[in-house]
């Protein structure tokens, strides 16, 4: 079983009331330390990595205005990721540490230059979240009118991989030399310019950092649209996806593993994990009544500002009988809409309902035991190869799950006691 946890650099993951609950730390937000301890703290739970989720921007779809976010608490990015990354690796030595990165805003050549100079620093451990971004706020924070299409955005990705593998190649890996009696710190035979050109993105190469114990960063994705299952089945060695029932993760499970052996890609060169959160108590009734009362935290309001965010549509605008797709232009992502419509059907709830409740009692909630039997029968069922685990409150429900859950993880020998190797690569594949 795999196990990623899903992190942010400020108050609320995706469970919108968390941060008011009396146990979440709030003033370290800015420390550090906050984030040193919780990669300590995954290490030693032997978690496969940890990656934040991010945007390049503040939220502002709903209402017209980033009010609802800032007043009530939203998924916020109070620090840039790749600032706090190295503040971790420095703290671990073999949790794998994920960024989230956009493909259409930045060049291929500072995506590359900076995810390898990580992956060297870390001993290779660095995972690369690519997204294509969903909203046009980004675009404009990055100097663009508005997002391209989506079928667009997906074919600059494709060539933002393409250079930036091209860059990271240019380094054999006995290139470096460090001979001081011959006088020869490094082998030039042994590295070369990229010269990558394609259609949208072109760069010369090569780069100044030396090959990392992985090669590369390993490539996380998380696009649920037609375009990008087909991107995630060339590209991804891990995949963050959002069914919530299991015959939806395997559905979703066996189209990627259809489009990867399409493109000559084993089932086992790729992870596919649905995203959960839990709610742990010593006995089931505690367990529901501490559901109960963090779910009671939730802003119905903030839920509906997450959800017109997450969509590309300001739901505010959404009258009976209109058009989500003529709100959202080339915004939203996909997986957002794939959790309402499955919400909408299963409960019989209005799009606006739905989004209300989104992050409302979704939770896998028992004790650990309990908890342990769900993620096993899911896991065992086929519908998926682990999971990625999004916090309630932060950071006592990482530690409830490291402390309970993982241990009875291990004892059924459903997960490691142990790293199999120093690089993040080789704990995916071995």
């Amino acid at each position: 079983m795999r196990l990623v946890a899903y992190l942010k650099t400020g108050p609320t993951a995706l469970h919108v009331g968390g941060w008011r609950h009396p146990e979440a730390t709030l003033d370290d937000i800015l420390s550090p330390q906050r984030y040193q301890q919780i990669a300590v703290l995954l290490e030693q739970a032997c978690f496969d990595a940890c990656f934040f989720a991010d945007l390049f921007g503040l939220y502002d779809l709903h209402g017209g205005s980033y009010d609802a976010y800032l007043r009530r608490g939203g998924q916020i990015s109070f620090l840039d990721p790749t600032v706090v990354l190295p503040v971790m690796a420095a703290a671990t030595r073999h949790i794998g540490l994920g960024a989230t990165l956009s493909t259409s805003f930045h060049n291929a050549y500072h995506l590359a230059r900076w995810l390898g100079s990580l992956d060297a620093m870390s001993g290779g451990r660095v995972a690369w979240n690519v997204v294509t971004s969903a909203t046009d706020l980004e675009a404009q924070n990055a100097g663009l009118d508005a997002l391209p299409p989506r079928e667009e955005r997906y074919d600059r990705a494709d060539e933002v991989l393409e250079a930036c593998c091209a860059l990271w190649e240019g380094w054999e890996p006995d290139a470096m030399v460090l001979d001081k009696a011959a006088g020869v710190l490094a082998d030039p035979d042994k590295v070369r310019y990229a010269h990558y050109q394609g259609r949208w993105v072109k760069t010369r190469g090569p780069l100044s950092i030396p090959r990392s114990p992985q090669g590369r960063p390993v490539i996380m994705q998380a696009g649920s649209s037609e375009r990008g299952r087909d991107f995630a089945a060339r590209w991804a060695e891990l995949i963050f996806t959002t069914q919530r029932d299991p015959a939806d993760m395997r559905a979703f499970r066996d189209d990627i593993h259809a489009r990867m052996a399409a493109r000559g890609r084993a089932p086992t060169d790729c992870a596919i994990l649905p995203g959960i959160s839990v709610v742990l108590g010593e006995t089931a009734s505690i367990a529901r009544e501490r559901a109960e009362y963090l779910n009671g935290l939730i802003d119905p309001e903030l839920n509906l500002a997450a959800s017109s965010s997450s969509l590309g549509a300001d739901l505010t605008k959404l009258q009976e009988g209109g058009s989500l797709e003529a709100l959202q232009g080339h915004q939203g992502m996909q997986g957002t809409r794939d959790v309402l419509e499955q919400a909408m059907k299963a409960e019989g709830l209005t799009l606006r309902e739905a989004a209300q409740r989104r992050n409302t009692g979704r939770e896998i909630v028992g004790t650990a035991a309990q908890v342990a039997d769900r993620l096993e029968a899911i896991f065992t069922s086929g519908a998926c190869d682990g999971f990625v685990l999004a916090p309630t409150m932060f950071p006592g429900m990482f530690e409830q799950f490291c402390r309970s859950v993982v241990p009875e993880l291990q004892r059924r020998g459903l997960f490691r006691t142990r790293y199999p190797g120093s690089t993040l690569r080789d704990t995916l594949t071995r």
